[in-house]
């Protein structure tokens, strides 16, 4: 699947989830680790330990429109449904490192250097497509003939690696391909993953339209037998010409579920996996929990009251049996408080709403970090953020930290905050270079404002009243708005919430407001809050934000893509290959012949020649490390330019039955199918 389409599927479905020295003063700590609970969470077993039977039902956000991967029009499903039946020549573990696959490759090394590149693949002899064919050269040639992109008649998505090969020709041994590449390519470890065969590649009709429906020929350890409803669900069963491990599993049966409509799918007993949102797994969390002990079923006796939360010593009345709360137990606050209600609640529950406790108990919420971060954007191309030291003073206004807690803290994963645009957290080469902008410090902020001749100044009467008579939200065309330190109300606000509202910064009269784009609407709650945060912390050095919150496929094309706002939250999926997929992202937008600009994917506009320059190095470099370094001073030179902000990894939620083993939040890891199953 292509980057820049997973990375726009991705965006939409957080809520929408995109020789030069080192920079002084960044950091240069070489935090490359992380709690291995937190990259990783999928219940594994031994296949000795896994039923050789079965049927896994998995959810999918949407029905596939097409099953080739490289298409535009592929998004996550079809990439999930690729990897069980195509080859992939490099997977990934854990820590984001591409690994051999010894189903399909014996060896994959840099023969040659000089003059030209020369990668040599020697194949598993015993690797063959479903009709019988061995795996072959002419299966690579077909795939890179397809997508080098010298060819219009194949729709392609994109074309980063396989424009960079001069040619692919069988090797001197058995089963051995060779690829020579006209220029170096550090990330030749991503090319031909998946891997299609020359009947789909070779070919623009079925390239283009032959697989919107299925795959005839396919070559992993299952295959597709049928799909239902267009392709709403997608049967796949065990591939008889398998050679490597017999897959655990019978059938692998992808159902298109949205994601608000998982928690009643899960309920009627419809799937086994599942990704969720926050609010379906802390359903199932609760459902989970152990049976109250005859203390709490004293307590469930008694009315549930806000009280129980408040304060320890205090008593709640008593029920007309004459039963009372036991006092000690309410004085434990909080967690304990929450069971008691829990339990007065499952004790006067209807049996209806029991049975769907029950149902909701045969599930666990598997957890970890997801391999993609949310970030805040700073549009670079309008009003005072075209000012760098009004970007980088915003930068300095936001206590990262602190949306790291209030996002991740309440699940149990590592709140800390992100480092880093180009690699997360346990990758090789990662390290935190926020330095190179600086943490967060209300009176360098303010310094830096006061550089851009933004300074404090007095309200007018009518911001005043504004200030002091309207809500934090606010209706403007049909989206909720907020408009934040406008006057006395507004700090009053702000300084309930932690932050003191600092006077309005002020040019030439105008107060400085920015224009807060945030997505609405199913499971887009924890990016509200988020917003919100951001909004008051930004009060505190003086600058205005008029929130708008907007709803569905808009929030992306209309105001992301376009270009139509200041400040924005959304996500990038991070990247086993950040020399390639991290260039569109931040490469300096170049002026077309039409006057309009070429932004790729850098929807903040900001970028450099020195950044564009450190990507070039990077992708040319074939040793890894040194790749890695160049990297790394790219991100810090992105980081310089403040055209967005890092703020935590997403945490990947996924309801799994609790007997299912080898499947579950699989963070940067590539799924190993024919091990998913159920356990014995």
């Amino acid at each position: 699947m292509s980057i820049a389409k997973r990375r726009r599927v991705a965006l939409l479905a957080t809520g929408v989830l995109l020789p030069l020295p080192w920079v002084s003063g960044c950091s240069s700590s070489g935090d490359d680790s992380s709690p291995a609970a937190a990259r990783q969470d999928v219940a594994a077993a031994a296949r000795d330990r896994v039923a050789g039977t079965g049927t896994l039902r998995w959810a999918l956000d949407a029905a596939p429109g097409t099953f080739n991967a490289f298409q535009n029009n592929a998004d996550s499903g079809t990439q999930r449904i690729a990897g069980a039946v195509l080859p992939s020549l490099f997977t990934l573990d854990g820590r984001g490192r591409p690994q051999r696959d010894a189903d399909y490759l014996e060896a994959a090394d840099v023969v040659d250097r000089e003059p030209k590149q020369v990668v040599r693949y020697k194949l598993n002899p015993k690797a063959v497509w479903t009709d019988g064919r061995p795996i072959g050269a002419e299966d690579f040639t077909a795939q890179w003939k397809a997508l080098r992109g010298t060819d219009g008649a194949y729709w392609t998505a994109r074309n980063a690696g396989y424009d960079r090969i001069a040619k692919v020709e069988p090797g001197d041994g058995a089963h051995e391909v060779e690829v020579t590449f006209a220029k170096p390519y550090a990330d030749w470890r991503s090319l031909f993953t998946p891997l299609y065969p020359k009947s789909v590649m070779g070919d623009p009709a079925a390239f283009n339209d032959g697989r919107r429906r299925g795959l005839a020929v396919s070559a992993g350890p299952f295959m597709m037998r049928r799909t239902t409803g267009g392709t709403k669900s997608v049967t796949l069963v065990r591939n008889p010409r398998w050679w490597g491990d017999r897959a655990r599993l019978d059938k692998l049966v992808f159902k298109a579920v949205p994601v608000k409509r998982r928690a009643a799918a899960l309920l009627a007993g419809k799937l086994d996996l599942a990704e969720v949102d926050r609010a379906t797994a802390e359903r199932i969390r609760a459902a989970g929990q152990a049976p109250a002990k005859n203390g709490a079923k004293k307590q469930a006796a008694a009315e549930p009251s806000a009280r129980h939360g408040a304060a320890g010593d205090q008593r709640t009345g008593e029920r007309a049996a004459g039963d009372r709360v036991d006092q000690e137990q309410v004085a434990q606050g909080g967690r304990d408080a929450a069971d008691a209600m829990r339990a007065w609640a499952e004790a006067n529950a209807s049996e209806k709403v029991r049975a769907k406790t029950a149902a909701l108990r045969r599930f666990t919420v598997r957890k970890a970090l997801e391999p993609a971060y949310t970030q805040l954007a700073l549009n670079g191309t309008r009003g005072p953020l075209a000012d760098e030291r009004v970007r980088r003073a915003v930068a300095r206004s936001i206590d990262r930290k602190a949306l790291a807690e209030l996002v991740l803290g309440p699940l149990g994963l590592p709140a800390k905050p992100l480092g880093n645009h180009l690699l997360m957290a346990g990758q090789q080469g990662y390290k935190d270079h926020s330095g190179a902008i600086g943490g967060k410090d209300t009176h360098a902020a303010q310094a830096l404002l006061a550089d851009a001749g933004w300074r404090p100044g007095p309200a007018s009467d009518r911001e005043k009243a504004l200030g002091a008579g309207t809500d934090d939200e606010g209706r403007d065309g049909g989206r909720d708005t907020g408009r934040r330190g406008a006057g006395q109300g507004d700090a009053g606000r702000s300084e309930r919430s932690g932050h003191a509202a600092a006077a309005v910064v002020r040019k030439h009269g105008r107060p400085l407001e920015l224009r807060f784009v945030v997505p609405s609407g199913s499971g887009t709650a924890p990016l509200g809050k988020v917003g919100d945060r951001i909004a008051r912390m930004l009060e505190a050095v003086g600058v205005r934000t008029k929130v708008v919150k907007v709803s569905g496929s808009g929030y992306f094309k209309d105001h992301i893509a376009s270009g139509n706002y200041d400040l924005a939250l959304y996500s990038w999926p991070a990247s086993a290959y950040p020399a390639t997929d991290g260039r569109p992202i931040y490469a300096k937008p170049q002026p077309a012949a039409d006057g309009s600009l070429v932004v790729e994917q850098n929807y903040t506009r900001v970028g450099t020649d020195q950044i564009d320059h450190l990507f070039d190095q990077a992708i040319a470099e074939l040793d890894t490390g040194s790749s890695r370094a160049l990297v790394g001073r790219a991100d810090a030179r992105i980081w310089a330019a403040a055209g967005s902000i890092p703020l935590y990894q997403r945490p990947q939620l996924v309801a799994a039955r609790k007997t299912v083993v080898n499947a579950g939040a699989f963070g940067f890891a590539t799924p190993r199918y024919q091990d998913i199953g159920f356990r014995k």
